[in-house]
């Protein structure tokens, strides 16, 4: 059995956990899986954006602390997986299921857009198990105030759904049976609009968050140039002079 289903219908590739019975604990199998699909998703024409979620009753529990320990020193980490996913200028939405924990809640961060259901539960658990955090401290702490950050990690507590949404780790928070279906209709919100503005968008937000005002607004100006010369942008322009909905076609 796959460690990771993968789907591509109607421009969104759905990327599925699928280690249920281990709470979609992630292995080193799954993690080079992960690598090879997020690959695809940067590269594959037909994608325009992504779904990450999870199999069964949780998102993810993070690493496979039974393979801790274990795995060949050459096996791309989980680290480098984040600093992957966060380089994708297509959309990432995370459809949180149940427990989001260590590593799988650094993925669920590293995407662009959180959609929780009510069961949803957020922690970073490592110090419990005398271990370290990279995604508390990278991700968690850099995302809501400071001390609620340490709080979490240092004691190792987990966060509700409600919490999560007010502190803004969720953007949507949703009653658990219609977590696909509301993130589905997200995608398909996102999909309406022309891909290449939608990337460009996040690429300048993304890379922006580093630099000064100038730099920045130099940037996205540079970028709002290129798109102009896209078929995209020409076809956007038409189908508002002509009262249409636009065909997109990322080019």
């Amino acid at each position: 059995m796959s460690t990771v289903i993968y789907e591509v219908k109607e421009h969104v590739a759905y990327i599925t956990l699928n280690r249920p019975e281990q709470r979609n604990a992630i292995n080193s199998e799954m993690r080079e899986t992960l690598f090879d699909l997020f690959t695809d998703v940067r590269d594959n024409p037909e994608v325009w954006l992504a779904v990450v979620t999870g199999a069964g009753e949780s998102f993810s529990t993070g690493h496979d602390l039974k393979e801790m320990g274990t795995a060949h020193a050459s096996v791309r980490t989980t680290d480098e997986l984040y600093v992957l996913q966060t380089n994708i200028w297509k959309p990432f939405i995370a459809a949180v299921n149940g427990h989001c924990l260590a590593q799988g809640a650094g993925i669920a961060l590293c995407s662009d857009i959180r959609v929780a259901s009510d069961r949803a539960i957020f922690g970073w658990p490592q110090a419990k198990r005398g271990i370290a955090s990279v995604s508390g401290p990278s991700l968690l702490a850099h995302r809501i105030p400071l001390g609620r950050a340490m709080l979490a990690l240092m004691t190792g507590d987990f966060i509700s759904a409600n919490e999560a949404h007010q502190l803004g780790l969720v953007e949507d928070l949703v009653p658990h049976d219609s977590l696909m279906s509301a993130t589905k209709e997200l995608a398909r919100k996102i999909c309406a609009n022309a891909p290449l503005s939608v990337r460009a968008i996040k690429e300048a937000t993304v890379r922006g968050m580093e630099m000064s005002l100038e730099a920045r607004v130099r940037m996205a100006g540079l970028m709002v140039m290129q798109l102009r010369a896209t078929e995209d942008a020409k076809e956007g322009i038409a189908a508002f002079a002509e009262k249409r909905v636009p065909v997109w076609k990322g080019r």
